[in-house]
């Protein structure tokens, strides 16, 4: 582990808070301390159990085949259709009535409630129309959509025929997008005119045009696109190609003969930052994948689907809105908040707001949400009337202890347990938290692997490493919720994943972790150049080809710097070429406002820098490799380390001083 990691490791040893779950609480929890004894004495046989939460048109033969390791099949033989689980089971038991989607737009009073009977109809109707358009299954659908009803609509409707989605965030570029299209070989791309974002129209449908044209040079062709009329603003329009949602969808049946899949029919691949700059197209397959969200759903959260009114904040466009804003909460039957804007239109109080209106009990958000909220100050929240809030739940990152008190405090009253969850869009569900009714949690640490789940923090060598000591962050033992492979890449799902403990046949997880003296379990980060900006992984290589491909940019380094509100934030080092500076001239603010929006053009705003430096050279070794530590001393304002192995270590000093000397913050 690196000397910043050692530092922090010994910062979280002297963490003394603890927080006992409220007694009646305890007493009605829906996961109890035998969980843990339960999944320990027969791992597959409480699986089992879990699954049989799920309505299955063909009951599975094996519960895991782990004959082909990474390569794993559960619930070998048994049929299931996500949607019907989602979706038509509900209606069938009487609870059409319920509301499945309190939908808030961010334009005040822009509402829409969508019961269970509502969501069947739509999602039925959904299906037939992509049926129209020539979807077939297994055909992949791209969606590229702002946080509408519709969206889940299309997800659904793409699972209840066998349609793989791959659901790209719409804060994404046109060549994101593109780059995603081809490689899934997408044949409709679902989209709109655009949403509403901090008070006005974002459109979104201009960058499906471009990515539909770039897909189209690199060799692919999507067939249609599907619009969704959201903000009315003027659009492009391919009388060949493009579609209006209102008038092919609303024209369909509401009914829709629902056919059932193998259980490892895939679901939807979703795309993921990877070290070498290409995303990886993560697979998720029908049945382990549900099995998984409706188990943590229900039991992370302690759900009572009859009284509680559930949020999740994570767009769709990310792993946590898929698992966790759409199949986990709409299989269990629960009433969910949806927002489409942003947590300060029109004022920093709307989610409080929102959450007073509807009546939310349990709320799951990012640290980087909360430490803005705190900075924002204690006043706003408490304007509100928070006092059905019972579960807290924290995703994305670690979050840091006085965060944690402060969500705790103002938020859940100094009484609501807070999950702090630790999973990855590769896991596909909750992999490592507090059991809400059961631990006696720790501000900043997700505590241990949930029931079921085995995880374990090891050294180089795959040993466990002893309480009180850091390693590498591994799961043990297949889970049903796990990633299949990487989409058309089978070595690379073995290389990236398994081939660090080959010889244990553990999965890593690419983090870093500690196990304190009571061996509870506290994140570290990544260990690899992959950044978690806000909760999204982000990679160093796409950012740094970002910047690459700028007329002006010979060379380019980028680092995630220890972030107050974000976590992490991109810094970027770059070299110019030589014709875009007169000799002697320094980077204009010009240039440098220029190339952040350079790379939130290629990327999206997301992997926008907060930073970038104009430097000389950067750091390498003799073999040419950069020295990303070294950066990200300087970054963090840190003593930098060790410079020996350095080709030239003077290059340190002026990166140093120009550090110093020149204002790089974004203005």
């Amino acid at each position: 582990m690196s000397d910043e990691s050692s530092g922090t490791l010994a910062n979280l040893a002297h963490e003394e808070r603890r927080f006992d779950p409220p007694a009646e609480f305890a007493e009605h929890a829906n996961l109890t301390a035998e969980a843990y004894d339960e999944a320990e004495k027969d791992r597959l046989a409480f699986w089992a159990k879990q699954a049989e939460r799920l309505d299955w048109d063909t009951t599975w033969e094996k519960v895991l085949d782990w004959d082909n390791p990474p390569f794993a099949q559960w619930f070998v033989g048994g049929k299931i259709n996500a949607a019907y689980n989602c979706v038509d089971r509900h209606v069938e038991n009487g609870n059409g009535d319920k509301v499945a989607f309190h939908w808030v737009g961010e334009p005040e009073d822009d509402t829409r409630d969508v019961t269970y009977a509502d969501l069947k109809d739509e999602v039925s109707k959904a299906a037939n129309a992509l049926v129209e358009l020539g979807v077939e299954t297994g055909d992949r659908v791209a969606i590229y959509m702002p946080m509408i009803p519709e969206t889940a609509i299309a997800m659904l409707a793409c699972a209840r025929i066998g349609a793989p989605h791959t659901v790209v965030f719409g804060g994404f570029s046109s060549d994101a997008l593109a780059n995603r299209l081809e490689d899934c070989d997408a044949k409709v791309v679902i989209t709109s005119d655009g949403g509403y974002r901090r008070g006005a129209p974002s459109a979104l449908k201009p960058a499906v045009d471009e990515a539909v044209e770039k897909a189209e040079e690199l060799g692919h062709t999507v067939r249609k696109v599907l619009v969704v009329r959201r903000t009315g603003q003027d659009i492009e329009w391919d009388d060949d190609r493009d579609v209006w949602w209102h008038e092919l969808v609303d024209a369909q049946s509401t009914e829709h003969e629902c056919e059932f899949f193998d259980s490892e029919h895939p679901l939807y691949v979703m795309y993921t930052s990877g070290t070498t700059g290409k995303p990886k197209g993560i697979l998720h397959t029908t049945g382990g994948y549900l099995v998984g969200c409706a188990y943590t759903h229900w039991g992370i959260f302690d759900l009572k689907p009859e009284t509680d009114v559930y949020w999740c904040t994570a767009d769709v466009g990310w792993v946590t809105g898929h698992s966790y804003g759409v199949y986990g909460p709409l299989a269990n039957g629960t009433t969910s908040v949806m927002y489409e804007g942003t947590p300060d239109t029109p004022d920093k109080g709307r989610w409080w707001q929102i959450c007073e209106k509807y009546g939310v009990t349990i709320f799951y958000t990012a640290p980087t949400a909360i430490r803005t909220f705190m900075k924002w100050g204690d006043d706003i929240p408490t304007k509100n009337d928070l006092s059905k809030l019972r579960l807290l739940g924290s995703v994305g990152e670690s979050i840091n202890p006085d965060a944690y008190v402060w969500y705790r405090e103002t938020i859940g009253a100094g009484t609501a347990p807070i999950v702090d969850t630790w999973w990855q869009t590769e896991t596909g569900s909750i992999m490592i938290s507090p059991l809400p009714g059961v631990t006696s949690s720790k501000p900043g640490s997700a505590m241990k692997s949930i029931p079921g789940v085995v995880v374990d923090v090891v050294t180089e060598e795959g040993e466990s490493v002893p309480n009180g000591s850091g390693g590498f962050l591994v799961v043990k033992e297949p889970w049903p919720s796990m990633l299949r492979t990487l989409w058309g890449d089978d070595e690379r799902f073995k290389d990236t994943y398994w081939s660090k403990f080959e010889k244990q046949g553990y999965y890593f997880a690419g983090d870093g972790a500690k196990k304190d003296d009571d061996g509870d379990i506290w994140l570290l980060g990544r260990v690899d150049d992959v950044m978690n900006v806000s909760g999204h992984r982000l990679s160093t290589t796409e950012i740094e080809s970002a910047l690459v491909s700028h007329p002006k940019v010979a060379e380019a380094a980028v680092v995630g710097a220890a972030d107050e509100t974000t976590g992490q934030a991109v810094c970027a080092f770059v070299i110019l070429k030589e014709s875009a500076l007169k000799e002697g001239e320094k980077a204009p603010d010009s240039l440098i406002q220029e190339l952040r929006q350079h790379v939130q053009k290629e990327i999206g705003a997301i992997a926008k820098p907060r930073q970038i430096m104009v430097v000389p050279e950067l750091p390498k070794t003799r073999s040419g490799k950069i020295m990303r530590r070294l950066l990200k001393d300087v970054a963090e304002h840190r003593e930098v380390g060790d410079v020996t192995t350095l080709a030239d270590s003077t290059v340190m000093d002026l990166i140093g001083e120009g550090m110093d000397s020149e204002d790089t913050k974004e203005s």
